[in-house]
Order: structure tokens, then sequence, then C-alpha cells
């Protein structure tokens, strides 16, 4: 169809708090910012319009003008999980909807390809008005060809509409009241003391002096009603669900060995739920056995959560009551999630996912079966020669690497700790050097030679170092010995 549609859920947040609470439609509604007095009211629905209340008004006084007046807080996160279970619902329709940042309840969906599965964009916009109504919430789908377009009269239509051609498009949209649109109050008063009803009348304004008076905001509505704003529809990335599996390859019937295996694989959901900024609400444990087949169980904590703990010790509890006879031979981890707060965030953060000490207990015990030098590290010494520019020192104890903040990637030169002696080979018919022979190819290109010489107190060197690029993309680092006559293979660089 090559069509653009937008849908609106009109005063989305009042929505939600009267569907927490029905029996307030027959009352003056509104949502407030916080559960206080003082609080400023967001949405109010027509009973709490009719009755003299608006938005930006205090609690206290739209109490004393309508006591009947029913109030709640409906909480950011709860908007936001809402608004991704509507922009997941409307991916039946679509695959790409965008939801807007700007303003909660409005979606914006292509119709791109879509000819083959609705006969008509009247169709495909009732398919979407009625899934939206199943969920019990009010809309107006418009199908068009712009976003402000199809914004602006889905704010004053109800049901669906259909435009034909873009210029019926900007027809409507130029009728549409200024009340309508989600704009600062202060420069809807400004425009109202100014005779500045309609879209059309907006568009009247010279562009520049509306910039310059009202700032960049409000240039920025002016281009996108006149058609000069394009913007791209931006699609909500798909999230794949956090999931773990693992195949065992003995059956399992020890509830304890369960436990630590599916220890290994919940930290890594914990890790990809605070990636998301996310709290896991559920866990579903999915064991396979060969006598019974799957078996489902829903773990929920009490409150969401990162903590590793918690999890695994309801985890532990619900193992221990399973019948495990027939063996486990495969475990799935599916994670529900929901916005996590910030201080989930944060301890989640400042915890360190590496144990220092387990790190040296583990080394301790290296030390003991191996010896002393088993556990070393590299460490720079003032030599001439490659190989000698470094030693090896004991590791005494562990700590975490720091890494330079903006430091450019460096590459890493490998170093044999013996020199690799490398046999002569022919060259081949085309004059390439096939240095490791034909697995890494012909060497492309070779670096100017430095050079090496010393050790006549000792033993004379003399050496030519190269840096060798193989065909396949090898870089090598060989040395030709003057004295021996031959190359040798000293180290690669990754």
């Amino acid at each position: 169809m090559g069509r653009l549609a937008c849908a609106d859920l009109p005063a989305f947040p009042l929505q939600l708090l009267l569907r927490r609470h029905p029996e307030w439609s027959a009352y003056p509604a509104a949502v407030i910012a916080e559960d206080k007095p003082q609080a400023n009211i967001l949405w109010v629905n027509e009973r709490a319009r009719r009755a003299g209340l608006r938005p930006n008004l205090r609690h206290a006084a739209a109490s004393s003008l309508a006591p009947e007046l029913r109030a709640g807080v409906v909480p950011l996160n709860e908007i936001k999980k809402e608004t991704a279970m509507v922009t997941e619902r409307l991916r039946r329709f679509t695959p790409d909807v965008e939801a807007s940042h700007e303003e909660h309840g409005v979606f914006w969906l292509s119709g791109s390809g879509l000819n083959l599965l609705y006969p008509s964009p009247k169709e495909w916009a009732a398919a979407i008005h009625r899934d939206i109504e199943a969920l019990n919430f009010r809309a107006s789908v418009i199908v068009g060809f712009t976003r402000f377009g199809t914004y602006a009269a889905a704010k004053a239509a109800k049901g669906t509409a259909v435009f034909q051609d873009p210029s019926e498009e900007r027809s409507a949209a130029r009728e549409v009241e200024l009340d309508r649109l989600d704009l600062d109050p202060d420069f809807r008063g400004a425009l109202s003391k100014l005779g500045i009803k309609n879209v059309g009348a907006l568009l009247s304004l010279p562009a520049g002096g509306l910039r310059e008076r009202f700032g960049s905001k409000a240039y920025r509505l002016y281009r996108a009603a006149s058609g000069d704003l394009w913007e791209p529809l931006k699609p909500c990335p798909v999230e794949e669900p956090v999931r773990q599996k693992l195949l065992l390859d003995d059956p399992e019937t020890d509830s304890a060995r369960l436990l630590f295996l599916i220890r290994r694989l919940l930290h890594p959901m914990l890790a990809a739920l605070a990636d998301r900024g996310e709290a896991l609400s559920a866990l579903l444990l999915r064991l396979l056995t060969g006598r019974n087949g799957w078996r489902e169980d829903r773990i929920r904590p009490a409150a969401p959560t990162l903590d590793s703990g918690q999890v695994l010790d309801l985890v532990r509890i619900r193992l221990e009551r399973l019948e495990l006879s027939a063996g486990v031979i495969e475990i799935e981890l599916l994670a529900e999630g929901i916005p996590a707060t910030r201080e989930q965030l944060r301890l989640f953060a400042d915890r360190p996912r590496r144990d220092l000490d387990a790190a040296g207990r583990a080394l301790a015990r290296l030390r003991a079966e191996f010896g002393e030098q088993a556990v070393v590290r590299a460490k720079l010494t003032d030599r001439h020669l490659p190989e000698a520019r470094f030693t090896w020192e004991p590791i005494e104890h562990v700590e975490l690497p720091k890494p330079k903040q903006g430091a450019p990637k460096i590459l890493v030169r490998r170093i044999f700790a013996k020199p690799i002696p490398l046999p002569p080979q022919p060259r081949t018919h085309d004059g390439g050097w096939p240095l490791l022979g034909p697995k890494y190819g012909t060497v492309e290109r070779l670096s100017r030679p430095y050079v090496f010489s010393g050790g006549w107190w000792n033993r004379e060197i003399q050496r030519e170092y190269y840096f060798a690029e193989t065909r396949r993309g090898d870089f090598l680092w060989v040395y030709y010995d003057k004295l021996r006559r031959r190359w040798f293979l000293q180290g690669r660089v990754e």
C-alpha cells in the first residue's frame, strides 16, 4: 500500500487509570503527578472537564471544584510497560511500528508491502482499530501519507479514516484545532491571543518570526505541518526474549547439581536484563525428562529483582519438591522482565562480576600443585634483542584490569619462546613466497627491515626483522639471520 497509519490512544495514562479502576468512569477522574494535595493534574476525563478541571491545576483546588473527583498516579514504569505491550500487539499488522517518545499513546505504523494481506487501506485500519478496542482502549486510526498529517487527523477524529491522496490529508490537517494537539500551554496561549486557533492559521505566520519568538520547538512544528520536515519511520527494535538453554550429556536426577547448572545460566540472563534496563519479574523454568516430556514451572520473586540469590533460593525450593527419578536431559530458562528502578541498576552495576578472592584461591591451588613458577605474568625489561625484552615474575595478587578511557586500540605482538626455523621453500611460478605453506598463501608485502646487530663480545648477532603480510591476511614477524643464512618466525601480530 505504501501508506502510513497513526493510531492515537487519547489520554493514554488516563485510560490506564480507568482500566485499573473501572468504577471511576462514572465520576470526574484525573491522573496526578504525585499522591499529594499540591500535585499537578496531568490528564482529566470528559466529566472532569465539564466540572471545570483542566491539566496543570492543583489536586487540592480540583477537589474543591469537583468534590467527587477520583484521582490517582500512573507510574512511568507502568506506562512504558503498557506501551511496549501495545507496540507488540500492533506488530500483528505490520513489522514496522514506532511508538512516539514525546506523547504517550501515539503510534505510527508502516503499510508498505501489505497489499496482499489486506485488500484496502480501509480494511487495514479497521483491523487495527478492532484489535486496540479488544484491549479495552479507545483509539482512532488514520491512514495517510505523512507523520504530522495522520497525527493531527487522529487527534481530531474518532474511529477510522483513510485519505485517498496527500492533498486531502493536508486539507484535513489544516482544519485541526490546536487545542487537540500536544502543545506547550504557554505556546498555545500565546497563539490564542493572536487569534491562531487551528493548524492552517499557524501556517499563515512567517516561519522566521515564529522561530525567533517561540523557539526551535515551535519552528519544528511549523515545518512538520507545512510538509518541509520529513522524518523516516523509526520502528521500535524487536527485542528477543532473554533465554538460556542447556543440553545435558547424561540424565541428571540430583537437585543440587541441577541448581548449580541453573546458576550458570541465570547470571548471564540477569546481566542481559540489566543491559536492557529491566529487572526479573518472573522466571519460566522448563525441564525435559526422558519419560514425562517437558515440565514448566513459573517462579516469581516477591518483587522484580536483579539479585540472583533470591531467584536461586526459590528455584532450589521448587527443585526439592519435584520428582526427578526419570532424569533431566535439557534445561531451558526464559526471563520475564519489566523496567528496573535506578537503584536496582546501580546496585547491579556496582557489584563486581569477578570474584578476586575466588581467583586468588584458584591461583594458590595451581601454585601448590605445579610450583611457584606456574603462575606468572610478563614484565618489560631493558634489553637489546626482542625475545629478551621481557621476563616472567610471579603473581602475588589478582587485580581488575584498568583500561584507559578512549585509548586507541593497539595490535598485540605475540612472541614465541623460541624462534621457529623456516625451511627453505622454492618460490612459486608467479614470484610469490609461500612462507608457511599453501595454507597461509604467499607473502603479499614485506615491510622494510629493522636491523639488529651486536653480541660481538659473546656471540655475534646480525638479524633483519620484517613484518610479512600473507594473502590470507595474517601478519607474521620474521627475521633473516645473516650469519646462519636462514629465515626464522619470531611471532605474530594480532
